[in-house]
């Protein structure tokens, strides 16, 4: 790509935090971006204008690369709108934060570590199993423990005509007929570990993620929100050019806080 072609629409928009590159692909198909007022209908045009509206909307230019830590509670959806209107993360989330894009999702009955940045290539990067970032879980799971076949899915297994790879997982404890596991995977594809548990006779009852390449939940409270700092980014994405990190500038809100509290007791 020469300079003269400019920027990919799709990724224009994403850098702009405004939606994953899949999605502005699909705000172009339904006629919804414009640039200069006139209609984009191809995500593979190349713009050099930054004046790029969504829905008549001008979006922000590029923003800065920030990263949260979300402690995702049972019960909420990973979208940023749902056609049913039930309650989504982006609902829970404080005002003053900028507008954020998940790096991957967590189910419906899911809880724990969601990531959340304003980049959406940033998100590309930790979501494709080729760089490796391991996710780990806490599972409970009601059936017969074969510890014999939870080992064989180290080499990876096949379900209903989809290959999953390599899941590593952990005995932790025993009661009864509910176990609990610790489970380690490089990818996330949909409901994978509920689907692969159940093809082995075990019924998930509960699934949290503890963490997410190096960032961990530790004990961060149901439905707050952490920054990572500057230098943790520069850390863990050094091919991240200084001038597209900021320091943090956020801070949770009185009123917000008490919100998150009275949600944390609920659960």
């Amino acid at each position: 790509m020469t300079e003269e072609k400019g920027i990919r629409i799709a990724k224009v928009i994403a850098a702009a935090g405004h939606c994953s590159r899949r999605e502005a692909e699909e705000l172009i198909a339904e006629g919804r971006v414009k640039v200069n007022g006139a209609t984009i209908d191809s995500p593979a045009t190349f713009i050099t204008d930054q004046s790029v509206k969504i829905d008549d909307k001008l979006i922000a230019s590029k923003q800065a690369v920030r990263l949260w830590l979300f402690h995702k509670p049972i019960g909420v959806l990973t979208t940023s709108k749902d056609p049913q209107n039930r309650k989504t993360i982006f609902d829970m989330l404080p005002k003053n934060m900028p507008r954020t894009i998940s790096v991957g999702r967590l189910d419906f009955n899911t809880e724990g570590l969601l990531l959340l940045t304003t980049s959406g290539p940033l998100a590309r990067h930790m979501e494709l199993p080729k760089n490796k970032w391991v996710r780990n879980y806490r599972a409970r799971v009601f059936g017969k423990i074969n510890e014999e076949r939870l080992h064989k899915l180290e080499r990876g297994i096949t379900v209903d005509g989809v290959r999953y790879g390599s899941i590593k997982v952990e005995v932790e404890v025993i009661k009864g007929a509910n176990s609990w596991l610790k489970i380690s995977l490089e990818e996330g594809k949909n409901r994978e570990i509920r689907k692969v548990m159940e093809h082995l006779g075990l019924r998930v009852n509960r699934l949290i993620r503890t963490s997410y390449g190096p960032f961990k939940l530790g004990d961060l409270a149901v439905c707050d929100v952490k920054e990572i700092t500057k230098a943790a980014l520069r850390s863990n994405f050094p091919f991240l050019d200084s001038s597209e990190l900021t320091q943090s500038t956020y801070k949770k809100p009185q009123k917000e806080k008490a919100v998150e509290e009275e949600l944390s007791s609920e659960e």
